[in-house]
């Protein structure tokens, strides 16, 4: 199969306007993100899909690939199937923008799973004694799993409950990696919101609203990710962490 790698950036962000462009040790974090998403052997091909033009010069000014899409577009998922629009590709793997430091492992990851799993979606979890998350925190996305690692739920609630007398389970925290196939996401993309996504804004639930299929690799790797300004000195801490070791 050929796989494909694309990274969906808006400049437009309530908590954190302008984020992709926003320097982490000198670097445009767009930038990271595109040259971590890079080191994966699976993929062909990288590029970035944006509504704006300055994210779509700073990717070119760098080397790298960029499509402009509309910024009409409902979600991630509707910029990405517009933006491989006349790009040869069986399976597409989303990488968020905010991912400055996303380990090539994970991506490759889930791509076996995928290919290996026969699923129509896939996805990442990490426990959340690893994640260092709050699974009370409605921004923390929690996922259950069959026992064949396929996706049952996803919630901002915390899942699944512990009833007093009941066995726990640890919780996993969704990490928003998505694989999709070709084929697959076009459907995806013209499904109406469902009533679930609309109620927990969460779009991986129409997914599931119409029997898909979304296996999860579980992994223990930590995230790095990006979600308001004073998350760019933690990153540039674990970067400076990194080289030391190096």
């Amino acid at each position: 199969m050929k796989t494909i790698a694309v990274i969906p950036a808006r400049y437009g962000s309530t908590r954190f306007p302008a984020k992709p462009l926003a320097l982490i040790a000198g670097k445009p974090m767009i930038q990271w993100t595109y040259e971590s998403t890079s080191k994966c052997p699976d993929f062909q091909e990288v590029l970035v899909a944006t509504d704006d033009q300055r994210i779509f010069d700073t990717v070119i000014g760098f080397g790298g690939k960029a499509v402009m899409t509309s910024p009409e577009c409902r979600s991630g998922s509707d910029r990405i199937w517009e933006a491989i629009q006349g790009i040869d590709a069986d399976l597409i793997v989303n990488v968020q923008g905010d991912e400055p430091l996303i380990p090539a492992t994970v991506l490759h990851q889930l791509v076996q799973q995928m290919t290996e799993s026969g699923a129509d979606m896939g996805t990442v979890a990490v426990p959340f004694s690893v994640a260092g998350r709050d699974p009370q925190d409605p921004n923390a996305v929690k996922v259950v799993l069959d026992n064949r690692n396929l996706a049952l739920y996803f919630s901002r609630a915390p899942i699944p409950f512990q009833r007093v007398g009941g066995v726990g389970v640890e919780p996993l925290l969704h990490w928003g990696l998505y694989a999709y196939r070709r084929d697959f996401l076009q459907q995806f993309v013209s499904w109406p919101t469902g009533a679930l996504e609309a109620c927990e804004k969460l779009e991986q639930l129409r997914a599931l609203e119409n029997g898909a299929k979304i296996c999860v690799l579980t992994t223990t790797e930590r995230t790095a990710d990006v979600d308001v300004p004073e998350d760019i000195a933690r990153v540039e801490e674990l970067l400076a962490s990194q080289s030391v070791k190096a």
